[in-house]
């Protein structure tokens, strides 16, 4: 064996003897202390975490600055990692952060914020008892849809509703109940592929439903439709393209054409909106297609997102003909699907927001529609007051900041090629790259809220459209102490 091999493997067999047992550190009086808040198993899993990550360092490094270490020195260091392990094992991963990108629905960002109001109903639920399947009135069991589909019959028109988790397992539950075994005739120029790789035929197989394309990708008739029509046909589908547009020379029948034909063919018509847009919001430059419409329209089956333009918490709704809706309830996936007691609060505190704003063009209790209908003069208001603090907090050699024109996006696979104008405050520093600063307001700077911004151009920009008012003080301190560094 060479000498210098020898050598190094006398050097790891010596500090591999140095280390401390697992018994010998949890016997620490720090160690003790810690044992008796958060429990000994802890304790012993995050201690041999160390030790193990020690002995591959010294098989990798023999010659690591830990040999220079005496055992009591050693002993102390460990400890000191073994506490930050367990404190880092005791931090919720899923952690607050400040959306500064100006994209209002973001899907890595949770998409939808939830009012602040809608709380105390949520954790008056999920603290006490409730009569989620408990009829008050018979003293019987009840249906925990009756919560939410007063409200949906309310608010879209509709005779039923019911909610699962997602938009997806909504259109494989519509499809499975309603066209198992048989033909779903959809146009070519919707078959759309929804985040994360699903697509509609992926779903449509999935769901025992037969796939039946017509027309081309940009144009399709009625008459493809009617072609189409068979004795195996169950379905007449409508896929809304929420997350891209097509232009130029396209065509599709209207949605009354669609529903006339169902009729003479006394097959249902189901339309999957996506999106799940309530309210008009066409004052504010968004052009969306509104779940009423489709039911005035006289679509059987409506299904939409809980999480996007409606506002609330994630979830699949279904509206619709009061017997499709019971057959789709009676499906033996329903309840594999449905959602739990507290996505049913938040849901029920959403759609309650909308019923007393009714005849309103605020919604103000839902902040993903209050963030829509932001003026950019609104927006620029709040940003020049931001700049002004900024430069008052800040060494006049931190950073430039100067507010521009921009545009914001709705985002959430919803209102493709639709912007929102906006402004921006544009930061630009000489002592730190626009990359290092984008990562400390990303990793939360001095135990901060994480802020996650945009880069343009060798500038980081924040939109306050999706900042809350009552976040902006702890933006300027983040950004003061990202800066100050």
């Amino acid at each position: 064996m060479p000498a210098k091999r020898k050598s190094a493997s006398k050097t790891s067999n010596a500090l591999l003897r140095s280390i401390p047992s697992v018994d010998e550190l949890i016997a620490n009086p720090r160690l003790s202390e810690l044992s008796a808040q958060v429990g000994r198993p802890l304790i012993v899993t995050a201690t041999r975490s160390v030790l193990a990550a020690l002995r591959s360092r010294i098989a990798e490094h023999p010659e690591d600055t830990t040999s220079k270490l005496e055992p009591g020195e050693l002993a102390a260091q460990l400890i000191g990692e073994i506490v930050v392990d367990v404190e880092d094992a005791l931090k919720p991963s899923l952690r607050p952060v400040i959306n500064a990108t100006g994209v209002v629905l973001h899907t890595n960002l949770g998409r939808a914020p939830l009012g602040a109001e809608f709380f105390e109903h949520i954790r008056a639920v999920a603290t006490q008892y409730s009569n989620l399947e408990y009829d008050l009135e018979s003293g019987s069991r009840g249906s925990r849809d009756v919560h939410t589909s007063r409200l949906l019959q309310r608010l879209t028109g509709a005779e039923a509703g019911l909610a699962v988790n997602n938009n997806a397992a909504a259109v494989f539950l519509v499809l499975a109940a309603l066209a198992r075994g048989g033909e779903v005739i959809v146009s070519r120029g919707e078959l759309i592929e929804i985040g994360d790789g699903f697509r509609i035929p992926d779903i449509m197989a999935e769901s025992g439903a037969v796939l039946r394309e017509v027309g081309t990708t940009n144009r399709t008739r009625l008459s493809d439709y009617e072609k189409a029509i068979n004795e195996r046909t169950r379905l007449l589908l409508r896929v809304h393209r929420s997350n891209f547009q097509m232009a130029g020379f396209t065509s599709q029948p209207s949605l009354e054409e669609l529903v006339k034909l169902g009729r003479k063919a006394s097959l249902p018509v189901y339309e999957d909106l996506g999106s799940g847009c309530l309210v008009d919001l066409s004052s504010s430059g968004v052009a969306e297609p509104v779940v009423r419409e489709s039911a005035v329209a006289g679509v059987s089956v409506i299904s939409f997102s809980g999480d996007k333009l409606l506002g609330g918490p994630q979830a699949g709704i279904i509206v619709g003909d009061k017997e499709l809706i019971a057959r789709i309830r009676r499906h033996p996936m329903f309840r594999a699907l449905r959602v739990d007691k507290l996505t049913i609060a938040a849901l029920e505190a959403t759609l309650l927001a909308y019923l007393r704003g009714a005849g309103t063009s605020e919604h103000d209790a839902v902040p993903a529609i209050r963030m829509t209908r932001a003026g950019a003069a609104e927006i620029g208001t709040r940003t020049e007051r931001l700049i002004k603090l900024l430069r008052a907090t800040l060494r006049d050699d931190a950073a430039n900041f100067e507010m521009r024109e921009a545009e914001s996006v709705i985002g959430g696979g919803s209102t493709p090629g639709q912007l929102l104008p906006t402004r921006v405050i544009s930061i630009e520093s000489q002592r730190i790259s626009v990359a290092e600063l984008e990562e400390r307001l990303r990793a939360g700077v001095s135990g901060g809220i994480p802020i996650i911004a945009r880069v343009e151009d060798d500038r980081l920009i924040l939109d306050l459209r999706t900042v809350f008012p009552e976040q902006e003080s702890a933006l300027v301190e983040s950004l003061s102490a990202a800066l100050a560094k």
